[in-house]
């Protein structure tokens, strides 16, 4: 496997082990919330405002791995398969899962909403990029 693409592979592992680590920080933030009677109602009916703000913060951040990664797994996946998996895009790659991981810092600490902002447009510009680098691989044959 060429190094660019061993780099994309594991830009998409680390973002995996990230989501995972993120998962089990707010499942112990939710036992421990449980556990110390902080929770207000039956959380079995799924209700999000049972939790203290704090559970919910992390919650939250939780349910944000499951929405703009799913575009970079995506885009990640057909590089690889169109072998257009090269440095440029391997460094996108990691750009966007540094902003994922600046993104959580911020929602899961003090949670201001512009620096927030900002590492979530960046992870957006990195996952924009990495489709115009897709697109450029499809249609460079195409044009010539």
């Amino acid at each position: 496997m060429p190094a660019a693409e061993t780099a994309v592979v594991l830009a998409l592992l680390a973002q995996v082990l990230f989501t995972i680590a993120v998962m089990l920080r707010a499942g112990r933030a939710r036992v421990h919330a449980f556990l110390g009677g902080k929770v207000t109602g039956d959380v079995a009916l799924g209700q999000h405002e049972h939790w203290p703000a704090e559970v919910r913060k992390f919650t939250n951040n939780m349910n944000n791995q499951f929405e703009t990664p799913t575009l970079f797994y995506a885009l990640v996946l057909l590089a690889l398969v169109i072998h257009a998996a090269g440095p440029a895009f391997a460094l996108l790659a990691w750009a966007y899962v540094g902003t994922r991981v600046v993104h959580a810092a911020i929602h899961t600490g003090s949670n201001r909403i512009r620096p927030r902002f900002r590492a979530f447009a960046a992870g957006v510009a990195c996952l924009g990029a990495m489709a115009v680098v897709l697109t450029v691989a499809v249609l460079a044959p195409a044009i010539g």
